[in-house]
């Protein structure tokens, strides 16, 4: 496992950019001036929100919860009712590139059509309990 103190400060815009476009049939959009990432139609992560040094994950208000939990000064609920339904910001400067990955295939998945979540091995691999590597 990854130890997210050893790795601080390595990730970046673009690399969370290539994180997100690696995922299977992933595409990068733009939404209210900030780049999206779709996959189905559906957005599943942005760059610039609240400002260039973060990123916005959509998951689900359980794997919000474990991240802000665990990882409480890289993650934070978006404000308003979007954080309330799991849209969560993430740190990029803080932020260690295996937990990007966690969470962003967790978003992905979220949004992922069912046909293409069945189709993809590394979605049948990971259970909530196992996406996100402790600090």
């Amino acid at each position: 496992m990854v130890q997210a103190n050893s790795l601080r400060g390595t990730m970046n815009a673009d690399e969370f950019r290539r994180i997100a476009l690696s995922m299977p049939e992933a595409s990068e959009h733009a939404h209210m001036d900030h780049p999206d990432f779709r996959v189905g139609g559906k957005i599943f992560a942005t760059l610039g929100y609240p400002d260039e040094g973060f990123g916005v994950v959509m998951l689900a208000r359980e794997e919000q919860e474990e991240l802000l939990r665990t990882h409480r000064d890289v993650f934070t609920p978006a404000n308003g009712a979007w954080g309330r339904r799991g849209s969560t910001c993430v740190r990029l400067d803080r932020v260690d590139p295996s937990t990007l990955r966690s969470a962003i295939i967790a978003a992905w998945k979220r949004r992922a059509p069912t046909r293409l979540i069945d189709e993809t091995q590394f979605c049948r691999t990971l259970s909530p309990s196992r996406h996100f590597p402790s600090q």
